[in-house]
């Protein structure tokens, strides 16, 4: 695994203290598809003491190095995660804002497909799929320590 030290360099930025910290906090698998201001409790609650706009300015740094990815799902909240992963699709929770990744090799044939019918090349794309939890009065994700995940429309 590169260094953060190294993924810093590599993508043209100075290693700095906060570059460093937050890439770190975003490495961490319980840190994907999370908001600017998640990072920054995250930060406080490790004792860090990294300015608010300074993760903002960061994370924006990081996603035009394409070291992370900026999704916008309903709601308007822009959530940030991993650029180095492989391909995958979300599940967006509309009720508690829980994000599933998933991957289906035969929806991604039937996009290829589609796109070909249309005479496209697909170069890219990405699908979310809006729903929300099926017994959403039990949903571990639904509880009221929750409420940051929650997305409001």
């Amino acid at each position: 695994m590169t260094t953060p030290d190294a993924q810093l360099k590599q993508a043209g930025l100075k290693v700095t203290s906060p570059r460093i910290k937050i890439l770190e906090v975003m490495k961490n698998p319980a840190h994907q598809h999370v908001s600017a201001e998640e990072v920054y409790k995250i930060l406080l609650e490790q004792g860090e003491e990294v300015g608010l706009a300074t993760v903002y300015r960061v994370l924006n740094q990081f996603d035009d190095a394409g070291i992370v990815t900026r999704h916008h799902f309903e709601g308007g909240r822009s959530v940030f995660e991993l650029s180095a992963k492989s391909h995958h699709d979300h599940l967006v929770c509309l009720t508690c804002g829980r994000v599933i990744e998933f991957e289906d090799d035969t929806i991604e044939r039937r996009q290829i497909q589609v796109a070909t019918e249309h005479g496209l090349k697909l170069t890219n794309h990405s699908l979310y799929l809006y729903g929300e939890c099926k017994y959403a009065a039990t949903c571990e994700h639904n509880r009221e320590d929750a409420d940051h995940h929650r997305i409001e429309i």
